[in-house]
């Protein structure tokens, strides 16, 4: 074997040390190894790697409609109820805080939700570890707006899903940070936000489902 190939095959084992190892037949049936190896591999950047295997992990599983029309905190609180949903109390308070923002023109983002276990936690991990991988990852938190957005336009949720918004948390009245969550339960569909994800040391297990964006910047 040449010493060029052994170079590559180095390379390659030390591009794919720290991808999680539920995606590694993801990435390898992709064709992007093939495609590697077709280049010089070992001049392969190894966070532009990261966040293109991010892109093949992570399907789209919902576009998203922003900047709609509703501008204020009392657009989406009645919008919310006039179709029938429910808002917390939690949910309320950080929707009404300045730093919620919406789109000033109608613009769509793509959405990916996935578990703390396939950002390959197995055995949990802080908000910010969290946050850390999904962005090493190529994706990205989302804006405030998502977290209403999603509860208008995700009619269909089954269930009993909950899912925790990746964004910046909004700092409760209290004090506390918040995040936005979409559950339904049943009692109804709820905007609903999660104050524990604001807790710098709590750590979430496998289980519970994050929202982020994907970028479309690698779209073809």
């Amino acid at each position: 074997m040449k010493t060029a190939t052994l170079g590559q095959l180095k390379k390659l084992l030390e591009l794919l040390d720290d991808v999680p190892q539920e995606q590694l037949q993801a990435v390898l049936g992709s064709g992007l190894l093939t495609d590697l190896l077709r280049v010089n591999v070992t001049e392969v950047d190894r966070s532009e790697f990261r966040r293109v295997c991010g892109f093949i992990i992570f399907p789209v599983w919902r576009t998203l409609k922003l900047g709609t029309g509703l501008k204020t905190a009392d657009d989406f609180r009645k919008a919310v109820r006039d179709c029938g949903m429910k808002i917390s109390d939690w949910a309320n308070d950080i929707l009404g805080k300045p730093v919620f923002t919406v789109a000033t023109e109608e613009t769509e983002v793509d959405l990916v939700k996935v578990t703390v276990a396939e950002l390959g936690f197995k055995e949990g991990a802080r908000r910010d570890q969290i946050y850390e991988r999904a962005k090493e990852l190529g994706l990205e938190l989302c804006p405030s707006e998502v977290g209403p957005q999603l509860r208008l336009q995700y009619k269909d949720q089954p269930n009993g899903e909950w899912l925790l918004i990746g964004m910046e948390p909004i700092r409760y009245s209290d004090g506390g940070l918040d995040v936005f969550r979409v559950a339904r339960a049943g009692d109804g569909r709820w905007l609903d936000s999660d104050y524990d994800s604001g807790r710098p040391a709590l750590v979430w297990y496998a289980v519970p489902q994050w929202v982020f964006v994907r970028p479309r910047k690698y779209q073809k």
